[in-house]
């Protein structure tokens, strides 16, 4: 008897463990696009075309090796538009009592599949997604028993299993980590190479007219789209960075220059996460790229740290939480998200360019999702549940597993402390520091208080000050405190009046 063979649209590469053991003579894939998918949030123009054109890529690809493919388009008249009526419909079809699957990524299509079998009437099998480099199970065990989860010492057990960047049992160079070498701002004159560009073709084109039609009111810029959607394109995409950004990547990772939205990133996280490149590929070619082209230690291990570290532990993190972690707010903040996420229209000039920059590209690198696009929400107090959907929506490598504990632990604190040691909060000095944003802002970076000053300035010392029953305990904080409680009154209260200013204005829908 034959398979159903399901591939979703983040598992684009023939390595998922869905298709192991797979008898091209019987067996069937199934891939769809599906309404149920693409608007339970309302994605960006650009990353539904990415997703649906690296999934039709993958299906020719797979047509051309052998596979029995059935490929659902997003306006076949058939198509039910979600999951459970799509494998029906193919099962039945096919005559397949057995269907076999890769687990899904995000806990809500998590259990929906595990109702298959009872409600399809058909033997499912959920396989392990083996793309990631550490099962549930490592990351439970690791996790039991310890009073905090830091990520450092998780990534250090992966640089031993893995045996990446390690010599004699030792870390290359010394030391696990380079990051503190890695916060240079941006220095005056720098050269930025352009990014990986592909060119699309029919199929792309296909999409886009598809995505005009069906998403034309979803946030976002459609055009112009050069990303890879095929396997081939994605290594070239690898490639790329290796050779013209990886030199300097670690130096500037942190840095941000107006009209720059590239910097010296990789831009593989679209590909990792979509499954047109495989983690463990990528960190052993940029590993090999470090012995023998006498590249920098510190650009090639934070760069290994985010993928090998810091993609598997948020992953960890998801998976051990769920699903309660979804509505952390350990920090009661219920703020609406502002109109200005959308449209950008806003007189700060980081944010307009961040924001600016997300519409057109679906990409901003991780500084400023983190201290300018996270830092506003966390010291505004903004909703995590409508900043968590602003950035599963705007991002083209967003996906649950990856987005909620990035937002929900590293940018908002809402789930306390879990996953960060402290809240990421600065004020506008650090946005000065790491950017020329500052320079042609409407507010001024060096004013802390009244109508000019930059609203970062005071709306992180009043962060502090209403989140104090919640933060004075931390001990990364205590200075901080200490600085604060140093203040005369007069310059409390000039921040308290400053931020609640800032903040009705803000809520009365006001460009601020």
């Amino acid at each position: 008897m034959s398979s159903l063979r399901l591939i979703l649209g983040d598992q684009l590469n023939e390595r998922i463990s869905s298709l192991a053991g797979c008898n091209k003579a019987v067996d069937h894939i199934l891939l769809c696009e599906l309404r149920s998918e693409a608007t339970y949030v309302r994605h960006h123009k650009k990353k539904i075309a990415f997703i649906f054109s690296a999934m039709r890529h993958f299906a020719e690809e797979l047509k051309q090796k052998g596979y029995q493919v059935h490929y659902v388009a997003y306006d076949d008249p058939d198509n039910s538009g979600h999951f459970t009526g799509e494998v029906a419909r193919h099962a039945a079809h096919l005559g397949c009592d057995h269907m076999v699957v890769t687990e899904a990524g995000e806990y809500r299509l998590m259990e929906e599949m595990r109702g298959w079998q009872d409600t399809l009437g058909v033997s499912v099998e959920i396989r392990p997604d083996d793309r990631f480099l550490a099962t549930h199970e490592e990351f439970r065990n690791w996790a039991d028993g310890r009073k905090t989860l830091q990520m450092e010492f998780f990534y250090r057990t992966m640089r031993e299993k893995h045996d990446v960047l390690m010599e004699n049992g030792k870390p290359v160079g010394g030391k696990w980590n380079y990051d503190a070498e890695n916060r240079k701002p941006p220095s005056k004159g720098m050269t930025i190479p352009d990014p990986f560009r592909v060119q699309r073709d029919a199929i792309t084109q296909d999409v886009h007219e598809l995505v005009k039609t069906e998403f034309s009111d979803h946030f976002g810029d459609l055009e112009p789209f050069h990303m890879a959607v095929t396997r081939d394109q994605a290594l070239a995409a690898l490639e790329d960075f290796i050779s013209c950004r990886l030199n300097d990547f670690g130096s500037y990772q942190d840095a941000m220059l107006d009209g720059e939205p590239w910097m010296f990133h990789a831009h593989i996280g679209f590909y990792l996460n979509i499954g047109l490149l495989l983690p463990l590929e990528v960190i052993k070619r940029v590993e090999t790229a470090y012995m023998e082209n006498d590249l920098p230690l510190n650009a090639v291990e934070g760069f290994i740290r985010q993928v090998l570290g810091w993609r598997e532990y948020v992953r960890g993190i998801y998976w051990l939480y769920m699903p309660d972690y979804a509505e952390a707010n350990a920090l009661a903040a219920h703020r609406a998200l502002p109109d200005f996420f959308w449209s950008g229209t806003t007189k700060m000039n980081c944010l307009n360019q961040c924001i600016t920059e997300t519409k057109e590209n679906a990409y901003a690198h991780h500084i400023q999702r983190l201290m300018v696009l996270g830092n506003f929400a966390l010291i505004a107090g903004l909703s995590p549940q409508q900043v968590n959907e602003w950035y599963l929506v705007v991002y083209a490598d967003a996906y649950e597993w990856v987005e909620l504990p990035n937002v929900s632990g590293m940018v908002l604190y809402a789930d306390g402390g879990l996953l960060a040691t402290k809240p990421y909060a600065a004020s506008g000095a650090y946005i000065n520091r790491m950017s020329n944003y500052c320079k042609t802002c409407s507010y001024k970076v060096s004013v802390k208080n009244g109508p000019d000053a930059c609203p970062f300035n005071y709306l992180y010392w009043d962060f502090l000050d209403r989140n104090r029953e919640t933060l004075s305990g931390n001990h990364r904080l205590g200075m901080v405190y200490r600085t604060f409680d140093k203040m005369n009154e007069d310059k409390k209260q000039a921040v308290r009046g400053d931020a609640g200013r800032f903040l009705k204005n803000l809520e009365d829908g006001e460009i601020v």
